[in-house]
């Protein structure tokens, strides 16, 4: 029996020894730069990361993966380490891209750039913490940016924390706040509930949802009636009470749900976070006001552009693209009648070139989205002083060629939707709109709303 014991004991000891001796070895692999000839052949036979105008974000070079672009698209790119993908479409496609096969994006390069850079000109001016921008092609649904600060590059990837390499418009959840009004206004004219001529009494405060219900406020003053569409510019949450009053709470819900809100999104093998909406059981008054104005509810930046990219493409949803090829959902799904969207389409170009001109317009296009300012939840409570500065819209606004999405996280100076998510909105839609040589028109403004 002893002599059973020891044998096995020194089994388990040279099985140790091994174990250990593996563990060195892939340790100095991966620090000391020890010859690797496999893992060189693994790298150089791996495929490259395309965008969609052909320039190269990832490929093999001597044995070595590089990032050609630098920080360009850095966090969607992703990191390679030793032998295999570690965080990014690097990760997400490894078997793709170690069977030799490209990946190609849809990313547009320029955009992407454009994006990148209105980011890293506003987060450091306004001291907030992180940013980002997503742009969408309307009638494909193709992300052609995906833009993130801190910018990330893979070339140095070491360098970086982990929070500079999180590709934030697709992770980051968030509150949307009044960007939701323009969606739920859509949705009650789709239901026919309201009109853009439809008047309402509008005092500053108004209390809902009966006994235990609260006290819901007014930022910006306004006449103490207002119209659909004024509720719009003057982002009354007092007016959005009385638009959804009559909004039976199943209907609304299922509106945002289609928008895509509260669900996965449909972007294959990428990693995505999902936003929640709150359960049907709990809808009484006040959820129901709260969620009209983008309370109580989350959203990622790539969820916001695709439910705006709803109005921008005459009321179909169309679920994200980012990698050409992949097979992903066709539920493509009509939430509002075409002739709502575009009524609604030119109330949102109304706000931007009667509220926010110099904010978020571009001279002589016509643009339309609206902004959203939403205070953080910070140990279970809104705080008085973290918020979210967001703008989701398109352009031009009579037949949108793209959609914008953009949030900037923790500012401490000018963190209204109007003093920092509208500009970031306004740089990059004149730098696209000046890179498709855009004619600008003398007479840009709206058509009335239809009644």
């Amino acid at each position: 029996m002893e002599v059973k014991i020891r044998n096995r004991s020194r089994l388990m000891q040279v099985l140790a020894t091994l174990l250990l001796l593996t563990l060195v070895w892939a340790y100095a692999q991966l620090e000391w730069g020890v010859p690797q000839t496999v893992k060189r052949n693994l790298v150089q036979a791996r495929g490259s990361i395309m965008a969609a105008d052909g320039k190269v974000l990832a490929r093999s070079v001597d044995g070595k993966r590089v990032y050609p672009q630098g920080t360009l698209a850095g966090q969607v790119v992703g990191m390679m380490g030793t032998s295999n993908g570690l965080e990014g479409l690097e990760y997400a496609y490894n078997r793709v891209l170690e069977s030799g096969e490209d990946v190609h994006l849809t990313l547009d390069t320029f955009m992407q750039a454009a994006a990148e850079s209105a980011l890293a000109r506003a987060v450091p001016a306004h001291e907030a913490v992180y940013g980002s921008v997503v742009i969408l092609e309307a009638r494909t649904g193709r992300v052609l940016a995906a833009a993130s600060y801190p910018r990330f590059d893979p070339n140095k990837w070491r360098e970086y924390s982990q929070d500079d390499r999180r590709n934030r418009p697709f992770l980051d959840v968030f509150e949307p706040g009044s960007t939701v009004k323009g969606l739920v206004v859509a949705a009650a004219l789709n239901e026919g509930l309201t009109t853009p001529t439809a008047r309402y009494d509008t005092p500053m405060r108004r209390h809902v949802g009966g006994r235990w219900g609260s006290v819901i406020n007014d930022a910006v003053q306004h006449p103490l009636t207002l119209t659909t569409q004024q509720v719009l510019r003057y982002s009354s949450n007092v007016g959005m009470s009385h638009i959804v009053e009559q909004f039976e709470p199943e209907k609304m819900r299922n509106y945002l749900l289609d928008y895509g809100f509260g669900a996965d999104v449909d972007l294959p093998v990428v990693s995505t976070a999902t936003g929640r909406l709150q359960p049907l059981r709990n809808w009484d008054d006040l959820v129901r006001v709260t969620n009209a104005f983008g309370q109580g509810m989350s959203s990622t930046t790539l969820q916001l552009a695709a439910a705006y990219n709803t109005l921008a493409n005459d009321g179909r949803y169309l679920p994200p693209r980012l990698v050409e090829g992949a097979a992903g959902s066709t539920q493509r799904r009509e939430v509002l009648r075409p002739e709502v969207a575009r009524t609604v389409r030119k109330m949102l170009q109304e706000v931007v070139e009667e509220g926010i001109p110099t904010q978020a317009g571009v001279k002589g296009y016509a643009l339309g989205g609206k902004t959203g300012t939403s205070q953080v939840v910070v140990d279970g409570r809104y705080s008085s002083t973290v918020y979210d500065s967001v703008f989701a819209g398109f352009f031009p606004a009579n037949a949108p060629r793209v959609t914008v999405a953009v949030m900037v996280h923790g500012a401490k100076i000018g963190w209204h939707g109007s003093m920092l998510a509208a500009p970031i909105f306004q740089e990059v839609s004149s730098e696209i709109l000046s890179n498709w040589a855009a004619v600008p028109q003398p007479e840009a403004a709206p058509e009335s709303p239809a009644k």
